[in-house]
C-alpha cells in the first residue's frame, strides 16, 4: 500500500505526533507524511518519507494565520503549498489519501486541500480512496449550524471513510457534531491513538537517571510550549514549596517553542533547587511518564492518553480557549484518572497542596481503548 498522509499542526504538536503513531504501525508499506506546521523534533521510521510544506501556524486565539519561517506573502505561500500537494499526488499516485481533521477543522486549509480533493474525485491522480482522520472531540463554533452544514457537504463530496480516534464508551462524535446521521462516509472508532511504554521502560529510565525506586518523581510538561508557561512556572514554585515537607524529584519539559525569556525564567526559578531539572524536550516522554509518580500538564489529547497508557495520575490544566480539553478531562476525572486544575490553583501554595494530594492518589484500572494506532493501520489496509 502507498499512503499519502496530510497533517497540519498550528499551535501544539499533538496532531503531528498522533499522525506519526499511526504511520509507525504501517511498517512494510510506503508512507509519505506531508506536514505543514512549525518544525519539531521527531524521528521517522525507515518506511516513512517526510515532505515539509512552508510552515503555517496560528496564534493562541486561532484568529491569525502566519508563517514565522518565510518572507513570502501569505498568498505566495498558499500557492506554493497547493502546487506541492498537487505535485505529490501526481507523482506518488497513492492508494490512500489520509487527511487529518479536515473538513471538521482546519477550514482555512481548504484553500490547498479542496482543489486536490476535487481532482481525486475526478480521477486525475488514478484510483484512490480518501479518509478523514479525526480527533475525539470537535471544538464549538460561533455558527454551529453553518459549520455543520459545510462539513456535511464537504465530507460527503470528498471522503469515503471517517476514522474517529476515540473510545465510544468515553466520548462519541455525535456529542460534538449533531448531524452525524447526515454523513455518508463510513464512520469507525479505532480507539485512542497513543504510544505505549515498553515493559520496564520507566524502571530502566529511573536507573539511567539514578532515581531510586522509592524517590517520588514528578514530570511537568506543556506540549510544544506555545502555551502553558503559567502552568510550568506554578509547578516549579509549587515543587519548591512542597519539597521540605515531601522530598521528590521534578523534571520539566518546557516544549521546543517556549519563548527563550520564559525558559530562562524557569531556570532562574529552579536555581538552588537540586531536585528540579529544566529541559526543552524529550523523545522518550512516554518513558518518563512510565517512570513518574505524578504528571503536571496541559490537557491535550496526546498528553492525556500518554497518562492513561503509563497509568500515571495527572494534574491537568485544560486549555480554556474551547471545550475540547476540559470535556475530555472532566470525563477522565470522574473515572479517577486525573485531577483538573483551574487558574486559581496556580499559586505556589495551591500547587504544592495539589501535588501533595496527587502524589498519594493511586491510579485506577480502566478499560479505555488505547489501541487506536494499530487498529487504524488495520482499517486503512482493509480500505
Amino acid at each position: 500500500m502507498r499512503l499519502l498522509h496530510y497533517t497540519q499542526h498550528v499551535l501544539g504538536m499533538g496532531h503531528l505526533f498522533r499522525s506519526l503513531e499511526i504511520d509507525k504501525e504501517l511498517a512494510g508499506h510506503e508512507v509519505h507524511l506531508i506536514t505543514g506546521g512549525p518544525a519539531v523534533p521527531m524521528t521517522l521510521p525507515e518506511h516513512v518519507t517526510h515532505h515539509a510544506q512552508i510552515p503555517l501556524q496560528m496564534d493562541s486565539d486561532f484568529t491569525e494565520i502566519f508563517s514565522s519561517e518565510s518572507d513570502l506573502s501569505l498568498d505566495e505561500i498558499w500557492d506554493r503549498r497547493t502546487s506541492m500537494l498537487d505535485r505529490l499526488l501526481k507523482e506518488l499516485r497513492p492508494d490512500l489519501f489520509l487527511v487529518e481533521l479536515f473538513p471538521f477543522g482546519r477550514k482555512r486549509f481548504g484553500r490547498e486541500l479542496l482543489p486536490a480533493l476535487q481532482n481525486i474525485r475526478e480521477g486525475r491522480y488514478g484510483p484512490m480512496r480518501t479518509v478523514c482522520s479525526l480527533r475525539d472531540i470537535l471544538v464549538e463554533k460561533d455558527d454551529q449550524e453553518k459549520y455543520e452544514d459545510r462539513v456535511v457537504r464537504q465530507a460527503n463530496a470528498y471522503f469515503d471513510n471517517i476514522l474517529v480516534h476515540a473510545d465510544p464508551g468515553l466520548i462519541r462524535l455525535e456529542e460534538t457534531f449533531s448531524r452525524i446521521t447526515d454523513l455518508t462516509p463510513e464512520i469507525t472508532y479505532p480507539g485512542y491513538v497513543t504510544p505505549r511504554p515498553k515493559p520496564g521502560a520507566g524502571a530502566r529510565l529511573r536507573a539511567e537517571q539514578n532515581i531510586p525506586p522509592d524517590e517520588r518523581l514528578v514530570v511537568v510538561s506543556a506540549g510544544s510550549g506555545t502555551v502553558g508557561f503559567t502552568l510550568l512556572k506554578a509547578a516549579v514554585q509549587g515543587s519548591r514549596k512542597l519539597y521540605p515537607e515531601r522530598a521528590h524529584r521534578l523534571v520539566l519539559f518546557s516544549g521546543p517553542h517556549l519563548e527563550e525569556e520564559h525558559f530562562a525564567e524557569l531556570q532562574t526559578l529552579a536555581d538552588g533547587s537540586g531536585h528540579i531539572r529544566i529541559s526543552r524536550f524529550s523523545a522518550r516522554f512516554p518513558d518518563w511518564l512510565d517512570a513518574a509518580d505524578l504528571s503536571v500538564s496541559m490537557g491535550g489529547y496526546n498528553t492525556t492518553m500518554n497518562l492513561l497508557a503509563a497509568s500515571c495520575h495527572g494534574l491537568v490544566l485544560p486549555f480554556a480557549q474551547n471545550r475540547e480539553q476540559n470535556m475530555r478531562a472532566e470525563r477522565l476525572e470522574k473515572r479517577g484518572c486525573l485531577t483538573r486544575l483551574a487558574p486559581q490553583d496556580l499559586s505556589p501554595e495551591m500547587m504544592a497542596e495539589k501535588m501533595r494530594v496527587a502524589l498519594n492518589t493511586p491510579f485506577p484500572s480502566h478499560a479505555i481503548d488505547l489501541d487506536g494506532a494499530r487498529a487504524t493501520a488495520e482499517i486503512l489496509l482493509a480500505i
